[in-house]
């Protein structure tokens, strides 16, 4: 394999020892408010946001003033998007079948899907008010049929933002709170003295919500590890410059750690790109975060053949991956890891991030090695339950596992199975202590 890097980011110790900083303030931030609950998550919403109102919680008033400010295009623009979102969720929901089947003569096994009983949904917001989020989190927990769900936002710039609080609302939240920073995750997961604990964590943030979350997981479930969002672009010689820059930053934007990563074939479509990327850096209204991220987390790399790309693609395992090649359906049929793929120059990042019916909650940090982003199965745990109808079937399946628990010394678990076949078979002679002979072929 021949891959040349024409641009490389930080290197893994700068990040690792980055992180471990942010690891500890985190851990030290919990612990506080796991011991003093109402008091540290108001003192830290007071420092970080200069937040504290008299209830962190919206009342209904204060909700229907949010929906007032919007203009009726905005709020038609909101519903459309929830539209989409909610839509493509049912139909995933509706893939998840039930099943309840007679396996052997007497013994029925089944499994039933549950929606979690309370979830807590973090929505971005205080650099970049992320209405998207509300929809992507609230509204697809709705759809799993989650009975309590409970929101939260950071103020923006020192108020609830009026469409986060509408989106949030339209997506059916329960409760909805203007909380930010590992407060608002910790007083949801920990509990306090006026907000109930959930059972599960949701939702992106930046990287000390991302820990927090991590560190809090255990003790809740959360939708997956997240980091800072990534963007992989995979484009051959049919790809232009200006479109491979504009998809690069146009992620590169979410943060100075996002990193941003050109894969292709064409040396010559990579040192474009390098010059286009610096020329839209000088006109990018946000590019005082995007020229960090480029700058500390870019990548160009240069490979000679499609073969080479899948592998190193599959490597990164990244989590939005936008494929500008001439036969983009290739990396849908061969690549195995990735969050989301987005094929062909019609779509981009931003649609799913936005509004196109995918969920925007993905997997970073290459953990799309192992798991898919948010989905309505996220909110559903599968539980399986088991029948034995006849006195037959009780005593066969005892019979058999005896046998297998006599072989792992679990002489408890074997007196279970031996009780069945004592009282519903026909060899009452089986003691408490011994295996049940074999059984002829």
């Amino acid at each position: 394999m021949t891959i040349r890097y024409l641009k490389q980011g930080k290197d893994d110790a700068a990040i690792a020892e980055a992180d471990a900083k942010v690891r500890a303030t985190v851990e030290q931030i919990l612990e506080d408010i796991d011991k003093r609950g109402d008091d540290a998550v108001r003192e830290l919403s007071q420092k970080f946001d200069g937040w504290s109102p008299d209830s962190f919680f919206l009342s209904q008033a204060q909700i229907d003033q949010a929906i007032s400010q919007l203009s009726p295009r905005e709020i038609a623009d909101i519903r459309f998007a929830q539209q989409q979102i909610g839509n493509f969720a049912r139909i995933q929901k509706e893939s998840m079948r039930e099943v309840e089947v007679e396996t052997l003569p007497g013994v029925v096994l089944g499994h039933k899907h549950i929606p979690v009983n309370a979830v807590g949904c973090y929505v971005p917001g205080g650099k970049y008010p992320m209405i998207a989020s509300a929809h992507m989190s609230v509204l697809t927990a709705n759809v799993a049929g989650v009975k309590r769900i409970i929101s939260t936002a950071p103020p923006f710039q020192g108020a609830p933002h009026p469409a986060i609080v509408t989106a949030m609302h339209f997506a059916g939240a329960h409760e909805i709170l203007v909380l930010g920073g590992i407060q608002a995750v910790a007083a949801m997961a920990l509990g306090t003295q006026t907000i109930r604990p959930v059972d599960m964590l949701v939702g992106p943030g930046n990287m000390f919500v991302a820990e927090a979350k991590r560190q809090l997981f255990g003790r809740v479930g959360i939708d997956l590890f997240a980091g800072p969002t990534e963007t992989l672009i995979i484009a051959d010689h049919t790809a232009d410059a200006e479109m491979c820059a504009v998809d690069l930053l146009g992620q590169a934007e979410h943060g100075p750690t996002s990193p941003a990563v050109l894969l292709t074939t064409s040396e010559q479509l990579a040192r474009d790109t390098l010059i286009e990327v610096e020329r839209q850096l000088g006109i990018l209204p946000t590019a005082d975060i995007a020229r960090v991220a480029w700058n500390d987390y870019g990548q160009v790399i240069v490979c000679d053949t499609l073969d080479e790309m899948i592998e190193k693609a599959d490597e990164l395992a990244y989590e939005h991956v936008q494929v500008l090649t001439e036969n983009p359906d290739i990396f849908l049929e061969r690549m195995t890891n990735y969050g989301a793929l987005f094929l062909g120059a019609r779509t981009n990042v931003s649609f799913g991030d936005k509004v196109i019916g995918t969920n925007h909650t993905l997997p970073t940090k290459r953990s799309a090695r192992y798991t898919g982003g948010l989905w309505v199965g996220k909110f559903l745990k599968t539980c399986t339950y088991q029948r034995v109808t006849t006195d037959q079937a009780s005593a066969l399946i005892g019979e058999y596992g005896s046998r297998l628990c006599h072989m792992e010394n679990f002489a408890g678990h074997g007196e279970q199975a031996n009780l069945r076949v004592r009282r519903y078979g026909t060899r009452n002679e089986v003691p408490w202590y011994a295996p049940v002979p074999a059984l002829d072929d």
